[in-house]
């Protein structure tokens, strides 16, 4: 019997994590940890500055209040065992005892734009985390990359991201969006905005002027807006209440359950937009709906976590030396690629 570690994040991507666990746990002993990081960036994280992250604040606290409420096993940061396998939620950090060991990458949703900072981070060799998730998978320090559609395997190989090491297996929570139809969720036919943590991740956001497009385009309809969970909560509730006093405001709540009751959606750089489109929302966006109906996450009724199950399974009945091997030889490869460039 295998040990596995879930390296989780936002309740998001833990719930993602236990979704694939569930199909492992006959046959494998698997531990979950929250986020976490080595050095500087982990004091940071201790002292309480970097809470508007996976590292800490309320994604933390609502990893835990997971694990406890669906009695997981934790082992925090992944210190009490060896591991066969790692299960991670991002590769924008690579833990240094993570380091060597047979590692899956899951992408947990939509990706950032290719901005200023991707364009930094990626000539300039700044750290993965400045620009997001616009970075996914370029660290090269796993075995296979599950991700949500051929659209993305196209998406991250022209990124720089192996081909080989990318399975397109969807991914959980975004693979069967019909089925948030059926909910408990008591309002309808209303307008839902769906707002994005843009100030909290150091980009422009002009707050004032996407609450009054969100008023426009509502019209006479109800408006709802849904925050996201790494936003300042106590200043965007603020916000809303001053320049659309009328609206209804959720902090918490299963936002696919939201957007399959609504008339339309608005969305700032969200990955419940995919949700929208697949469900055939009026949808009004800063992102290109184009560009999203070529990403959308494959609609396999709820198969992908089942999918990367059994990728775990290949990589662990792979022998660690073989995958080191390749390893090494992906990183020649690449040495001398970028040697021929210049």
């Amino acid at each position: 019997m295998s040990n596995i570690l879930f390296i989780c994040g936002s309740l998001n991507q833990t719930t993602q994590m236990h979704a694939i666990a569930h199909h492992l746990l006959k046959d494998h002993e698997c531990y979950f940890t929250p986020y976490y990081a080595d050095g500087f960036i982990d004091l940071f994280a201790r002292l309480g500055w970097l809470n508007f992250t996976v590292l800490g604040g309320r994604h933390k606290h609502e990893t835990e209040e997971y694990f406890r409420r669906n009695n997981l096993k934790v082992d925090t940061r992944g210190s009490a065992r060896n591991y066969d396998l790692i299960v991670t939620c991002s590769d924008l950090l690579v833990q240094k005892n993570i380091r060597g060991k047979r590692t899956i990458l899951i992408q947990e949703g939509i990706t950032e734009p290719e901005g200023v900072l991707y364009q930094l981070v990626k000539w300039l060799k700044l750290p993965r985390y400045l620009a997001n998730t616009a970075t996914s998978g370029l660290s090269d320090e796993y075995d296979i990359f599950c991700v949500a559609s051929q659209g993305y395997a196209e998406l991250f190989v022209r990124k720089g991201v192996r081909e080989e090491k990318i399975a397109v297996t969807g991914i959980p929570n975004f693979d069967n969006v019909k089925n948030t139809q059926k909910n408990g969720f008591p309002f309808h036919r209303y307008v839902l905005a769906a707002t994005s943590p843009l100030r909290e991740t150091f980009r422009f956001d002009n707050r004032r002027e996407f609450i009054r497009k969100c008023i426009s385009l509502a019209g006479e309809r109800t408006l709802v807006f849904k925050l996201h969970p790494s936003e300042n909560a106590k200043r965007a509730i603020s916000e809303i209440h001053e320049y659309a006093p009328g609206a209804i405001v959720y902090e918490h709540g299963d936002i696919n359950q939201m957007i399959a009751n609504a008339d339309a959606v608005i969305t700032q750089q969200s990955t419940c937009t995919f949700v929208a489109i697949a469900l055939g929302k009026e949808v009004h966006t800063n992102l290109n709906i184009e560009e999203l109906k070529q990403l959308m996450p494959i609609q396999n009724g709820g198969a992908s976590a089942e999918y990367i199950s059994q990728v775990c399974e290949r990589i662990l009945h792979t022998p660690i030396d073989l995958l080191q091997i390749k390893r090494k030889a992906a990183r020649t490869r690449l040495k001398q690629e970028q040697a021929d460039a210049y």
